[in-house]
């Protein structure tokens, strides 16, 4: 299922592991690099809140022509349900829902440019401020799909090994 708007955007796919284990993956930030195309690495700014709403996490984005770090807060955190932070804390939110279907579960990545956001790029780029939202709408659209495919590949990897060891 695919749904957008100028600015926001989501998009499912169904993977064959629980909704807990897919939680486990995914609200794990340090791990984020292993599926994203742009956010390479992201690392936990204070350990003891990791993984709660409330807590804040460093992530590094790179692209051919640039390289930055942002800075985000964890706004949901329901195991099972759904994972979910805002960049800066109020420009942009992305996150992941599950829901479970048969022996699997949905999982639904979700994107919205967030009105602080848009104020802050007419703010940042003036004139071209239309352009860099553009520009960052068309890395979510084509970013969520690579993103939930490289989870659903690790996450039935890891279920299929976990198989594999537990007793039968």
């Amino acid at each position: 299922m695919n749904q957008s708007s100028p600015r926001q955007h989501q998009d499912s796919v169904t993977v064959n592991a629980s909704a807990e284990a897919l939680y486990s993956l995914v609200s794990d930030v340090t791990r984020t690099g292993e599926w994203s195309p742009v956010c390479k690495a992201c690392w936990w700014d204070d350990e003891t809140s990791a993984g709660h709403v409330g807590a804040w996490f460093t992530g590094r984005n790179e692209l051919p022509h640039r390289t930055w770090e942002t800075r985000s807060q964890v706004v949901a955190a329901e195991p099972g349900r759904e994972f979910a932070w805002v960049v800066g804390g109020k420009y942009v939110r992305w996150g992941f829902t599950l829901t479970p279907a048969g022996t699997g579960t949905v999982l639904t990545e979700s994107w919205e440019f967030l009105p602080e956001g848009i104020a802050m790029f007419g703010e940042k780029y003036g004139a071209d401020a239309d352009a860099q939202i553009a520009d960052r709408t068309q890395q979510a659209l084509d970013g969520i799909p690579k993103t939930l495919e490289a989870i659903k590949r690790i996450a039935e990897s890891i279920a299929a090994h976990d198989d594999i060891r537990s007793p039968r």
